[in-house]
């Protein structure tokens, strides 16, 4: 096995974090769009600098269960506000 600097390790890990926020930025996307079209898709914009995960988590994750785009609006505002 190789060895990774710490330099490197901290590289891997940053990596993969962007990665793995793209990803969940793509999936609220959609969500998004096929839920609420157009309209769901306004709110992206807001959305896309949310960087912390747990907030996007649970805006992915209530994309499930909401109804209207207030009350997904109202989901990451609240997580903002903790």
């Amino acid at each position: 096995m190789p060895y990774i600097t710490s330099v490197e390790r901290v590289g891997y890990k940053r990596g993969f974090q962007e990665g793995e926020q793209r990803g969940i930025l793509k999936a609220i996307g959609l969500g998004l769009e096929l839920k609420f079209g157009k309209s769901g898709l306004h709110l992206m914009k807001k959305i896309s600098e949310i960087r912390d995960m747990k907030t996007l988590d649970a805006i992915y994750e209530g994309l499930r269960k909401v109804s209207e785009i207030k009350e997904l609006r109202e989901i990451y505002e609240r997580k903002s506000a903790t």
